[in-house]
């Protein structure tokens, strides 16, 4: 069952909504070669003077992933990037990344001070996902453990009892079923399912897609397979159902990059935002990464494989942001409270069960 078996007309306004948040979006303006030395050399100057670090997902640009290695910060998921925050000694966190990894930061942080280099930059589950719509949900499907995906709201997470990551829900899922729980899920159908049919957990799922994964198509997969025929697929959970079947290995951000480094292949066909490749040519250049086919090309296209709010993210932003010390995440403290609860059972869960949280979010 699904949201949008009963609220039909909900899934309408939010693909509404989202194509209303991508009208917005404003591509970056490309700077030149000196203009980004000079870019750096400020930020790193501001980094050492305000004890800032810059903390990146892998989806974000790759000046911004290195800016943050060779500064002492951390590039990896949304949760990684959270507990890096959370565990190093700086007092100014640099969130570069879109809304919900900056909150997940405060509510982990919440002595620290936490910038982001826009505060535009969101993610279409989160949209589609509204709190109150959400609280509505749960109150229609009482009796169920509420289970929501860490690409939420702070709002959603205060009302959910277990927040998770891509690489621990299936683990999460399979040890509620096996206390006899049924799960309310939320917000990515693809995720969801994926859990559904691994687990066969009683499971009500909300209808939202990444509108980066939800691109990628079975017949283009196929159809490039033909031409690299040693190629393994790697495929992010949020993919369609089609897609995931076709995949040799499925897993999070950080679990693909693992699987590349491990396989023998040569050559790699991987359905997830193309920001990841940065890392996999970085911890394996001798071997060749494709990406997955989508929908569309430029214009015809949602995402192009590229999350338009990710691109948001640039080192001018940065520099201003730490300059200015603008862009600021404020989460309520009672709500950052609660929402802090589902996150630690999910730690806790995570290290009882020597588990590693590695997730996209």
């Amino acid at each position: 069952m699904t949201k949008a078996s009963a609220t039909s007309s909900n899934y309408t306004s939010d693909r509404r909504l989202v194509r209303q948040y991508l009208d917005q979006v404003h591509l970056p303006e490309t700077i030149s070669e000196d203009e980004k030395s000079a870019t750096l050399d400020e930020i790193k100057a501001l980094l050492v003077a305000k004890n800032a670090k810059v903390v990146a997902h892998y989806y974000t640009d790759a000046s911004l992933q290195d800016l943050a290695e060779t500064t002492g910060g951390y590039v990896g998921d949304s949760l990684e990037m959270a507990r890096f925050g959370r565990d190093c000694d700086a007092d100014l966190l640099i969130v570069a990344g879109v809304r919900f990894m900056g909150e997940t930061a405060k509510i982990l942080s919440p002595s620290k001070k936490v910038l982001m280099p826009t505060l535009e930059a969101t993610c279409s589950l989160d949209i589609a996902c509204p709190v109150d719509e959400f609280e509505e949900f749960c109150e229609a499907n009482s009796g169920r453990e509420v289970v929501v995906y860490a690409n939420t709201s702070a709002a959603v997470k205060a009302r959910a009892d277990w927040v998770v990551t891509s690489s621990i829900a299936v683990d999460l899922v399979e040890h509620l079923r096996s206390l006899g729980k049924k799960i309310l899920w939320a917000p990515d159908k693809h995720l969801g399912s994926y859990i559904r049919k691994k687990t066969k957990a009683d499971m009500i799922v909300w209808d939202a897609a990444c509108i980066v994964h939800e691109e990628f198509k079975f017949r283009g997969i196929k159809d490039m397979r033909a031409v690299y025929p040693d190629a393994a697929v790697l495929a992010h959970p949020e993919s369609p159902e089609s897609v995931l079947e076709i995949a040799d290995m499925i897993g999070s951000t950080t679990q693909i990059i693992r699987a590349a480094n491990k396989l023998p292949n040569d050559n790699f066909i991987v359905a997830t935002d193309k920001g990841i490749f940065h890392k996999l040519k970085t911890t394996a250049p001798e071997k060749n990464f494709i990406i997955a086919p989508t929908a569309g090309n430029e214009a015809t296209c949602r995402s192009c494989a590229s999350c338009p709010w990710m691109s948001m993210n640039t080192l001018k932003a940065v520099a201003d942001a730490l300059r200015q010390g603008t862009n600021e995440i404020i989460v309520d403290e009672l709500l950052a409270e609660q929402a802090m609860t589902p996150l630690r059972k999910m730690l806790n869960f995570a290290e009882s069960y020597q588990l590693k949280v590695k997730g996209k979010a």
